[in-house]
C-alpha cells in the first residue's frame, strides 16, 4: 500500500539509487512464478535496506522472513567482507529459488539459509547480531522481538517491516483481527522500550528503525 501519491512515489524512485540488474531479474521471476509477489521488498525499499546496512556495516545479520531473497541480497550489500547473514523462512518450496539468486550474487557463501519456524530456530543461533530485519508472520512479531533483543549488540539496529499494516493501524480495530492487534502492540512496544531509540518511517507499508542503546 502506498501512503503518498503515485507521482511523488515515482519521483522518489527516479531520484534514488538504481536497482541492481540481479534484483530486477529476481523481481521478474518472483512475479512470474511465486504466489503473492507483492510481498517482495521492491526497488525503493530495497535501496533503503541497502543504505541502512552500509551505514551499520554489520558483521552478522539476521533476517526473519526470506521470501524469495530480495531483501537478504539488499542487506548483504552492507555486510562486512567476512560477515554472515542468517535468513529464516518456513517455505520449503522457495529454498532452491533463494539459493539460485544468492549464488548469482557476490554474497552467496556469506548467506546461510534456515528452514523452519523462526521461533524454533532463533534460540539455536549462538551468535550476536548487528542488524536484524523482521518481515514475517505478524502474530509472532512480539515473540520474535523477545527472542532477539538480548542477541542484538549495543548500537545494533532492528528493522521492522509492515508496521503500518495497510493503514489498519489507524482504523477501528476488529476484535477478530489478531494481526492488526499484534502490530499495534508491537509498535507501542518499540516506542516505549527503554533499551531502544525508535523512529517509524512511512516507507512502503511502514518500516521502523530501532537502535539498541
Amino acid at each position: 500500500m502506498h501512503f503518498i501519491s503515485e507521482k511523488i512515489d515515482d519521483y522518489v524512485v527516479k531520484h534514488s539509487e538504481n536497482e541492481p540488474q540481479l534484483l530486477k531479474a529476481l523481481t521478474r521471476e518472483t512475479y512470474q512464478k511465486v504466489l503473492q509477489p507483492r510481498m517482495i521488498s521492491g526497488h525503493y525499499q530495497g535501496r533503503v535496506l541497502s543504505v541502512i546496512s552500509k551505514l551499520v556495516r554489520p558483521n552478522v545479520i539476521l533476517e526473519i522472513g526470506t521470501y524469495t531473497g530480495y531483501s537478504a541480497l539488499c542487506l548483504a550489500e552492507g555486510l562486512d567482507p567476512n560477515g554472515i547473514l542468517h535468513t529464516i523462512d518456513i517455505n520449503e518450496e522457495l529454498v532452491d529459488f533463494q539459493r539460485r539468486y544468492f549464488n548469482k550474487s557476490a554474497y552467496g557463501p556469506q548467506i546461510l539459509q534456515h528452514l523452519g519456524p523462526a521461533a524454533d530456530i532463533i534460540p539455536t543461533l549462538g551468535t550476536k547480531f548487528d542488524l536484524i530485519f523482521i518481515d514475517a508472520d505478524k502474530p509472532n512479531y512480539i515473540v520474535y522481538f523477545n527472542q532477539i533483543i538480548d542477541k542484538l549488540n549495543p548500537g545494533g539496529v532492528i528493522l521492522s517491516d509492515n508496521v503500518l499494516w495497510s493503514g489498519k493501524v489507524v482504523e477501528e480495530l476488529d476484535p477478530k483481527d489478531l494481526s492488526t492487534k499484534i502490530v499495534l502492540e508491537y509498535n507501542t512496544l518499540l516506542k516505549e522500550d527503554p533499551r531502544l531509540e525508535t523512529v517509524l518511517l512511512p516507507i512502503r507499508d511502514g518500516l521502523t528503525v530501532s537502535i539498541k542503546k
